[in-house]
């Protein structure tokens, strides 16, 4: 009964709201509704209306996936300082970190969905029904640490919330194991998905092993820079409680994943052209650009400077305490990762092919049009989510005490008709 009254509750709350909320609401649909229709035209035509091809077959859909993925595995760094060590002001917003967690991992599947010309064909990968190839497929290896993560942090936000809605105190030994175990998964997730790509030896720029721990880096400065903007937006349009020691915390460790992060790039180009040969083509093609083709030049280097701009602005004082230049670097970080994780490390594999032919990639229309479509879907998903998780958390959704003494009643009353019942 008292799980009935939580989604009742939980469901009544998303329709109370200011205007801002509901025009930000039908401004996510809209988007929706765009990138919907062009992905019916893409369903009807095939991937043919994209410009990916046979050479480069994996392209804007992915590189969203693996940016998407390393948000998802930052979550973790709001959930080490809560719980290990104890930070009652980072405890206090861990939900929303779980929150992005959720809906990153949600928007990293929608884009695997996407970049399947038959998406009809995924039972294939469901276990017991298709042929999953587990352990000797990393694809599968892929499915399980997603599924896996994303259930474990709905399963402790859930734990938490339905606590906090009947007024109980939560026990920490009940779901402490479980704190740990997504701890270790957060990591493993973005390690599943490096080894994806390293295990393609015919992509030598792929082929490093520097590509695992260059992933987590990024993940690590990315995610928490994004993490701060939501914070800062949370406490300021809606008011909840976000402590500055809390933001300060994952300013910190932002700073020094996005140093560790230029580090990476900087030995990788040093390894790629210091004796430069066959194995550093890609590298060439993205950061000088391949017999005239230098698509992705642009792309790279503005990376690189709004990286450098941000650790900046990080790593000097009087730049960072300067509120709209430590927004700037934040967005700046996140902008710069998506980039570099993104179009600067999936399409560059591809280019030149194993045969040496250079064949460029861009998205076009219709792949940004599904893209934002995904990316608003997760935006709606994370909102409608914190809503409800804010809402119970400040205590504006509570199961009311007068039903709380009814089921207690009812409880009491079923015992007492057990004891009376003649065996």
């Amino acid at each position: 009964m008292a799980l009935l009254l939580f989604f009742r509750d939980a469901f009544r709350e998303l329709f109370r709201g200011s205007l801002l909320y509901w025009a930000w609401i039908v401004f996510l649909w809209a988007i929706i509704a765009l990138g919907g229709w062009s992905y019916i035209g893409q369903l009807n035509n095939g991937l043919v209306v994209t410009n990916m091809s046979n050479q480069v077959s994996w392209g804007f859909y992915i590189s969203n996936f693996t940016f998407l993925v390393g948000v998802a595995a930052a979550a973790v760094m709001l959930v080490i300082p809560a719980y290990i060590f104890d930070r009652k002001d980072i405890r206090d917003v861990v939900l929303l970190g779980d929150t992005m967690a959720v809906t990153a991992v949600m928007m990293a599947m929608l884009f695997v969905i996407v970049d399947i010309g038959r998406p009809d064909r995924i039972w294939h990968m469901i276990p017991l029904i298709g042929r999953f190839n587990f352990p000797v497929s990393l694809l599968a290896w892929d499915v399980i640490v997603l599924s896996g993560y994303l259930l474990l942090n709905l399963g402790i936000s859930f734990y938490l919330l339905f606590s906090h809605y009947q007024g109980r105190e939560v026990k920490l030994k009940t779901y402490l194991p479980f704190i740990m175990l997504a701890i270790f998964w957060a990591i493993s997730i973005h390690t599943v998905t490096a080894f994806l790509y390293s295990a393609n030896t015919g992509r030598p720029f792929w082929h490093n092993a520097l590509l695992a721990p260059r992933f987590i880096a990024s993940a690590f400065c990315s995610g928490p820079a994004l993490a701060i903007i939501i914070l800062q937006l949370v406490r300021k349009l809606v008011g909840y409680p976000v402590r500055q020691s809390a933001i300060d915390t994952l300013r910190v460790t932002m700073t020094v994943a996005l140093q560790i992060t230029l580090f990476f790039v900087i030995a990788d180009l040093f390894t790629d052209f210091y004796f430069e040969g066959a194995h550093s083509a890609s590298s060439r093609y993205l950061f000088f650009g391949l017999h005239g083709a230098a698509k992705l030049t642009p792309w790279i280097w503005s990376a690189l400077a709004l990286l450098v701009i941000a650790v900046t602005i990080l790593m000097i004082r009087t730049l960072r305490r300067n509120p709209v230049l430590f927004n700037i670097a934040c967005v700046m970080t996140v902008i710069g990762v998506w980039i570099e994780k993104g179009m600067g490390l999936v399409i560059p594999g591809y280019i030149p092919t194993p045969l040496g032919e250079i064949f460029e990639y861009l998205p076009n229309a219709t792949e940004v049009r599904i893209s934002l479509a995904i990316l608003a879907i997760g935006l709606l998903t994370f909102t409608l989510l914190a809503k409800v998780g804010m809402a119970i958390e400040r205590g504006q959704v509570r199961l009311r005490d007068d039903i709380e003494e009814e089921l207690a009643g009812l409880t009491n009353e079923e015992e007492s008709e057990s004891l009376k019942t003649p065996t």
